[in-house]
């Protein structure tokens, strides 16, 4: 009995992995992981705010036009430390894709000057772009950007 067993699951696991359906991604709200965050390294009082409307246009120029779904950008008021996040959750992949070339270009355009001083320029250097399926983030942070990119990462395991 036991003999026809494996092979019995050896093609049911076989047919699992092969399938033609897509995999489903978790649904993550954004507001509530960035605001874990902020309770995590502290960011209230004021420290941290929303980059709404006419910032969202001019710092990254087309996401606004992706029309996505969910948009969690936030940085410092006031602070020579760097410390900037997206997060966005778009409706396609391929919209995803071109929200992660913006986010992109903002972390270069920081990097090759923008953010003028040279402490600022090499924590912009580190910025990383991360896409899983449909949400993209954006995480250039001077004093926590590996913890901040595998917390985004961990969100979709």
């Amino acid at each position: 009995m036991k003999k026809w067993m494996v092979p019995v699951l050896a093609i049911l696991l076989l047919t699992a992995c092969g399938s033609d359906e897509p995999v489903k991604m978790p649904d993550v709200d954004l507001d509530d992981f960035y605001e874990s965050l902020a309770k995590e390294y502290q960011w209230d009082n004021g420290y941290m705010v929303d980059v709404e409307d006419e910032q969202l246009n001019d710092w990254y120029p087309g996401l606004r036009d992706l029309h996505p779904e969910q948009v969690e950008a936030h940085m410092p008021m006031m602070s020579s430390v760097v410390n900037e996040v997206v997060f966005v959750e778009c409706e396609t992949e391929q919209d995803a894709e071109n929200a992660a070339a913006i986010l992109q270009e903002r972390i270069d355009l920081q990097a090759e000057g923008g953010a003028w001083y040279p402490e600022s320029m090499e924590a912009w250097r580190r910025g990383i772009v991360i896409q899983q399926g449909t949400y993209v983030a954006m995480i250039a942070s001077a004093e926590h950007q590996d913890e901040i990119a595998e917390a985004f990462t961990n969100l979709f395991l």
